[in-house]
């Protein structure tokens, strides 16, 4: 994820509100408070690779890298103390992820129909979950760490559409439950509170479908990894 280029705005919203006086001095005594959230995603799979020699024998390695998508949600906020607040934050990512087959050369040039690529289209409605940690506030900026636990639904799972060898078909499970950690930094404007927030995304269920091609049988289990930053706007 390219974070540099976030840096210069975010230097700029920083030297805004220090300069200025306190703005909204009573918003964090509210006992609830609402928002929405908008930013980019950037994710993978976390491939577990399956070790038989008969296997590794045609497939020598699997690859994914990260790839760019974004995500929208909503925000309901709950105060428990002046230190702590519950979040709930519903909201939908819109991601694709990819896989990179290395072939056996010889069985790549016997089949012409075997990907080097797969691509995942994926539409995750997504439940989160999250404790918001906050430091003191020091004028109209107050720092945080955030982390909870996330359950996501695939409305663009193709879980039941059968795999063949001459289809870039990837079956995933449509459910997926991961947990979140990150920070961010809270800025307090005239009438509204500012928020960038950069998270990490590390699922904890098997995605895998088992299937009879060397798609699936070359992978013990698959988790997705991800890159969430955020800017939140709440009032």
């Amino acid at each position: 994820m390219k974070v540099a280029k976030y840096i210069l705005p975010l230097a700029f919203v920083t030297q805004v509100t220090v300069a200025q006086t306190n703005h909204l001095v009573n918003f964090d005594k509210h006992r609830f408070h609402y928002g929405i959230g908008l930013g980019v995603t950037d994710i993978k799979f976390d491939i577990d690779l399956n070790q038989d020699d008969e296997i590794r024998s045609h497939m020598r390695g699997i690859e994914s890298y990260y790839a760019p998508g974004f995500h929208l949600y909503i925000i309901g906020d709950m105060r428990i103390t002046s230190f702590m607040n519950l979040r709930l934050i519903p909201g939908i990512t819109l991601v694709e992820r990819n896989m990179h087959y290395n072939w056996n050369p010889t069985d790549l040039s016997a089949d012409h129909r075997l990907d080097e690529q797969r691509n995942v289209e994926t539409v995750f409605a997504d439940v989160p979950l999250e404790l918001k940690i906050r430091a003191m506030r020091w004028r109209n900026f107050r720092p945080y760490l955030v982390g909870g636990g996330k359950y996501s639904f695939d409305f663009a799972s193709l879980k039941n559409n059968k795999n063949k060898d001459d289809q870039s078909i990837v079956r995933l499970k449509t459910s997926e439950f991961s947990y979140t950690v990150g920070a961010g930094f809270d800025f307090y404007l005239l009438y509204f509170k500012l928020a960038i927030e950069l998270k990490m995304n590390f699922g904890i269920t098997d995605q895998k479908i088992p299937d009879d091609t060397y798609y699936t049988t070359a992978i013990n289990g698959m988790n997705t990894r991800a890159f969430l930053l955020t800017i939140t706007v709440e009032g």
